[in-house]
């Protein structure tokens, strides 16, 4: 694989290197982010209310490897991260308080649902450099996207909007090993467009027992069967193998952050998957004022994974499909919006464990052994959803909106036999999702907004589970009421933008997990809590002459989070800062574009210490993180291009926790594990060709 990524790169020298074309200008193209709302946007994402979209601009920012800093830029989402293939995403402190990965949100790939049955989301199976956006609506204030506690996240693959043909290819090399290579061909004319991306990325990774190897195929395309009519279809197919380092203690951590867990590097413990999307969309305008779009999907994931503690083997296969209409009519002196549709997502999930021999296997690493469980669940989620946009003035402008889900988990346990079967079923009952925004156009420069909704969050079907492994009836779903205010302001000819968003959610059966064992946790209701903060996004665009652009910006996220009543067993942990999550951070940045194609941009990450435990005993230390990237673009003829770029992340070589475990308990006496390191300083080059066929 990797003589073909040389030859195409040396096929590209060649094209540049005899191209006769006369040379044109230098050109740039600066890429502006944007706030899109649902109203402009015709309805990725939440009502009138706006969700937060980074780009091409912020993902210039960093590494082609590091989505996780791009997502961090955004104030109120927090991402912590123990590896490439280890990521939690928070929105507002929902979510903090998962193990090990994101659950509590709902994740879509180009409008189709990916989150599987059970609520988890894994966003390290994507690679950043096929996506031209990411969206994030906070909260549960997006009726047509599941309403979940956290909100929703939706990936966008870049299509080609001109009518050309062009291939290019980008390689970045770095610290640890990196090497990575996307290699781009995409075609669009008046009736087809087609992407389609090859990418390989490897690492040996910063610590011990953490290379990182991923292959993947993207092919997203549509066909405009008429004015009326486009067929489209999208194939996301990934192949990634990772070792897991896993979480250290204190002491290991101040002797020597690079060292994995010792039972981990033992049993050499990794992780294989196949993971592959496969969706097919059909868009119908009936008329000027309908259009209805309706996908059918398909998904597939092959996971194996030796741990210390036993080797997990499973298989999913999700399906379902989701459809939406979007329409709107005459109402007073405006135009009234409305949209409806519904959702459905069903999966089987197959998975087993066994003995890991590995203590056994002369320092070999994992061995499998005898059986130890065998399972089936079956598992569906259902939404149906609308809402209704109606323009009351010029100026003011309301959206009512409502979704309805409905949860089955389907538990089968082949494994055990009679009184020690544990096979089950939870139905629970339909929740009903209400939602209500304004919206207030003070003037063309600044306007402001107002949000109440309702979420929730299922557990687990794992976490359903009683210690004993019945299915427990008595657990409750998370739900949660949202309260936001918020404004969009426009200063200097729109030059310096304020976005503000002021938020309370109250969350009632809060949903706890507690560790039975090694890898065993089940869940209860243990109480309510209180998520209150503030989001600031502040931006300046400063045109220092004709051939100097200047950005800096400063994003901010207050989370004062508290637990309002929760007593687990004979603690009572009522009033404290609620676990796992930061009261402060900050991003900040300046970004600087040139004309001639050159560009220089410096990020900061501040994140306040976090509290590790319920009793707030503990806490992680806080950070600061500077990150810095130059790079260069030239359009060298009409046909051809060229760019590079060196960045180098954590310039300081600071020691800290990219991400921590609450709550951690040690086995056996040994000492408990809350920490996974960050990088330490660490740089990167890319070289990018393209060329227009």
């Amino acid at each position: 694989m990797k003589s073909i990524f040389s030859a195409l790169t040396l096929l590209l020298f060649a094209q540049l290197a005899n191209a006769q074309s006369p040379i044109q200008k230098d050109s740039i193209t600066v890429l502006e982010e944007v706030i899109l709302t649902d109203t402009i946007l015709k309805k990725q994402a939440t009502g009138i209310v706006p969700s937060t979209i980074i780009g091409t601009k912020s993902f210039q920012n960093y590494s082609p490897v590091d989505m996780v800093s791009a997502i961090n830029q955004i104030p109120g989402v927090f991402v912590l991260s123990g590896a490439l293939n280890t990521n939690k995403i928070t929105i507002r402190g929902i979510g903090a308080r998962a193990q090990f990965g994101t659950d509590k949100l709902q994740l879509y790939y180009n409008n189709i649902p990916v989150t599987n049955g059970t609520g988890a989301s894994t966003i390290e199976t994507y690679d950043l450099e096929n996506l031209d956006g990411i969206e994030v609506i906070k909260g549960p204030k997006g009726t047509a996207n599941g309403t979940g506690l956290g909100g929703a996240i939706i990936l966008r693959s870049d299509k080609n909007l001109k009518e050309i043909s062009s291939l290019e290819n980008s390689f970045t090399v770095g610290s640890y090993g990196l090497l990575k290579n996307n290699l781009r061909f995409s075609h669009s004319d008046k009736k087809l467009s087609l992407m389609l991306r090859y990418g390989h990325m490897e690492t040996d990774g910063y610590r011990e027992n953490n290379k990182f190897e991923r292959d993947g195929i993207l092919i997203n395309t549509s066909y405009k069967i008429n004015s009326k009519n486009t067929l489209s279809f999208l194939l996301n197919h990934i192949d990634y193998s990772a070792q897991i380092p896993s979480s250290l203690s204190r002491s290991a951590f101040d002797e020597n952050p690079k060292q994995a867990a010792f039972t981990w590097k033992s049993s050499q413990g990794f992780e294989d998957n196949n993971y592959t999307l496969a969706g097919l969309s059909y868009q119908h305008k009936f008329s000027s004022r309908l259009k209805n779009t309706t996908s059918i999907f398909y998904t597939y994931l092959d996971h194996y994974e030796p741990r210390p503690f036993n080797i997990l083997d499973e298989i999913t296969n999700g399906y379902g499909f989701r459809s939406r209409f979007l329409g709107d009519f005459n109402f007073l002196q405006g135009k009234a919006e409305y949209t409806f549709g519904a959702e459905l997502y069903k999966d089987e999930y197959n998975w087993g464990t066994f003995e890991n021999l590995y203590q056994e296997n002369n320092g070999n690493g994992s061995l499998k052994g005898m059986r130890i469980s065998r399972n089936k669940e079956f598992r569906r989620k259902f939404n149906g959803f609308g809402s209704l946009t109606l323009p009351f003035t010029n100026k003011l402008t309301a959206q009512i909106g409502l979704n309805i889900n409905k949860t089955h988990y389907d538990f089968r346990d082949q494994f055990n036999t009679g009184s020690d079967n544990k096979s089950a079923k939870r139905n629970f009952n339909a929740i009903v999702l209400p939602s209500l925004d304004v919206s207030y156009h003070l003037n063309t420069d600044h306007s402001i907004y107002a949000n109440i909704s309702r979420g929730f969050s299922n557990p687990s079907l794992e976490r359903s589970l009683t210690p004993e492994g019945v299915i427990n009836p008595d657990i409750a779903q998370e739900t949660g009421m949202n309260y936001e205010i918020g404004g969009l302001f426009n200063f200097f000819n729109k030059n310096f933008r304020v976005d503000v968003a002021i938020y309370r959610m109250d969350i009632k059966n809060l949903l706890v997990d507690q560790r039975i064992g090694e890898d065993q946790y089940v869940g209860k209701n243990a109480g309510s809590t209180k998520h209150q903060g503030i989001d600031l996004e502040l931006s300046y665009a400063i045109k220092l002459s004709s051939q100097l652009l200047l950005r800096p910006f400063i994003n901010y996220t207050l989370s004062d989070f508290s637990f309002v009543e929760f007593v687990d067993e004979d603690n009572d942990f009522s009033g404290n800062p609620l676990t796992g999550v930061p009261k402060n951070r900050l991003n900040s940045g300046l970004q600087l574009q040139m004309k001639n194609g050159f560009y220089w941009n410096t990020t900061h990450q501040y994140v306040d210490q976090i509290s590790l435990t319920d009793a707030n005993t503990l806490y992680s230390d806080e950070f600061n993180v500077l990150n810095s990237k130059i790079g260069y673009r030239k359009q060298l003829s009409a046909r051809f291009s060229i760019g590079f770029d060196f960045g180098v992340n954590n310039i300081f070589d600071t020691k800290y926790a990219q991400s921590v475990l609450i709550n951690a308990t040690g086995f056996g006496g040994s000492e408990p594990r809350y920490y996974y390191p960050g990088n330490g300083r660490n740089w990167y080059g890319g070289l990018k060709l393209g060329m227009k066929i």
